[in-house]
């Protein structure tokens, strides 16, 4: 990639992958293998991207959030927020973004203006995916929220307390990944079920590739 900051996104989109991290780093590339260093519009740790709506939406520290049409040019947007966002999340017509003391904010105008709802808890939020016409975020202490609409929140059952660091949707149903090798499963994103991973190390990210033949 040509550089030794810690990287902590990654996404596909308008056929590019762009990957962001420590100190506002962007980098796109074609195919994985070359890297370009694109000028960002903050020195913040990016923490999260997406790619929806013919846009890329990143995030980080200090409640910092860009956007870009084509992965090169990046616009700063406002949140109002000093804490850290983790995971972005899309429905057709609203972005959704989760973070620390379990800030979510919204966005209806595709990522130019953010607005910040109540999820109802203070654990941090390190992740949050769509599906099934909801949307589901996971974080610390096993703490699982969902919602129709990203602006009102409902606390699932995780039944672990473990913390919970990536989430996401495939094949009509939600998983999440934690620490010591949790895995849990749920069709609704509301009851879930314990899987076994066979580690005790943490998992961090978890992702789905729809298989066709």
């Amino acid at each position: 990639s040509g550089t030794e900051n810690h990287l902590f996104g990654v996404i596909y989109g308008n056929s590019k992958f762009v990957t962001v991290g420590k100190g506002g780093k962007i980098f796109t590339s074609d195919k994985g293998t070359t890297w370009t260093s694109e000028t960002s519009a903050t020195a913040s740790n990016l923490m999260g991207i997406t790619y929806a709506n013919s846009k890329f939406v990143a995030g980080g520290y200090h409640g910092n959030i860009l956007t870009s049409a084509d992965g090169n040019s990046w616009d700063n947007r406002t949140t109002g927020s000093s804490n850290i966002l983790y995971g972005f999340a899309f429905d057709n017509s609203t972005f959704v973004t989760v973070g620390n003391t379990g800030n979510t904010f919204t966005s209806s105008d595709n990522g130019t203006s953010w607005v910040n709802t109540n999820s109802g808890t203070n654990k941090q939020l390190k992740g949050v995916t769509y599906g099934s016409n909801t949307f589901v975020t996971v974080g610390n202490s096993g703490k699982i929220l969902t919602s129709d609409n990203g602006t009102s929140w409902t606390s699932g059952t995780s039944g672990t307390s473990e913390h919970l660091m990536g989430v996401t949707y495939g094949n009509s149903k939600f998983m999440t990944v934690g620490f010591n090798g949790n895995i849990l499963t749920s069709s609704d994103g509301t009851s879930w079920d314990n899987s076994t991973s066979g580690t005790s190390n943490n998992l961090n990210g978890v992702t789905y590739q729809d298989r066709k033949s």
